[in-house]
């Protein structure tokens, strides 16, 4: 099938990343298409003091969450469409950057093949909001030269027989149900048991928790993580001395919430 000509009488759909989950980590560009926006569909993971960025918009949850009942990948396409056959401004509104882990591939795709204008604006990806939060740096001179993003998730059917990445640090999207086949293929290729392990669940948010594990505790799983889990991997994210000294003056009940 070939890519129909552009509809002059279609509006145009932007695909904004909403960011990590706090709303002013959104870009300045996301906010101000969010306050023109006439409808925005949104994932489920985008918060509501993010949604009110958009008060004047229609809203539409399409949520896409792993392990929950969420809308089919076809259907949200085809509402795409049809959104923007009678709206100026359509947002697709998505956790993260819409350009990794966002499906962006498939709705580019169907907006292209159908003649609509799109435009992606990006956002600020977990992974980087994570080492800001945990103040944990993703490379480091002489330490970590390479960082690798992957995820297990796969789509129904397919096989989540994913090869963990060779690179001196490793982030683990969608990582809570995966920690322990992770932690044993990666003990199995032969990283130590104490290479120090980071995970940030519910990142930037008001609940957000940091748990700073080695890899031997991964293999123990992530059983009390519930909300959206971040798990970052490699010797950069071992504790610097100056870090522990500082949290050693908090008050207890910081330190138990962040050493927890």
């Amino acid at each position: 099938m070939q890519p129909s000509h552009h509809n002059s009488k279609a509006g145009k759909v932007y695909l904004i990343g909403a960011g990590p989950g706090a709303a002013d980590l959104i870009t300045l560009r996301g906010a101000r298409l969010l306050a023109q926006a006439d409808v925005v569909l949104h994932d489920a993971l985008v918060t509501e003091e993010m949604l009110e960025l958009c008060p004047q918009a229609i809203k539409i949850a399409v949520g896409k969450r792993c392990g929950k009942l969420s809308t089919a990948q076809h259907f949200i396409n085809k509402q795409l469409i049809d959104n923007a056959q009678k709206h100026a401004i359509v947002v697709r509104l998505k956790g993260g950057d819409p350009m990794l882990f966002g499906r962006a591939d498939e709705e580019l795709s169907a907006l292209e093949l159908a003649g609509i204008e799109v435009e992606v604006v990006p956002g600020i990806t977990t992974a980087l909001a994570a080492a800001a939060a945990t103040r944990q740096p993703l490379t480091k001179r002489g330490v970590a030269r390479s960082v690798a993003l992957f995820t297990s998730s796969t789509a129904p059917g397919e096989s989540n027989e994913t090869r963990v990445p060779d690179s001196d640090t490793l982030v683990q999207y969608m990582g809570g149900k995966e920690a322990i086949l992770t932690a044993q293929r990666l003990l199995a290729a032969g990283r130590p048991a104490d290479w120090p392990v980071v995970v940030v669940e519910n990142c930037s948010r008001a609940d957000q928790r940091i748990l700073r594990l080695q890899l031997s505790d991964l293999e123990q799983g992530l059983a009390d993580c519930e909300g959206p889990v971040l798990v970052m991997m490699g010797e950069s994210l071992r504790t610097r001395d100056s870090f522990t000294e500082q949290q050693s003056e908090l008050p207890a009940v910081t330190r138990a919430y962040l050493t927890a």
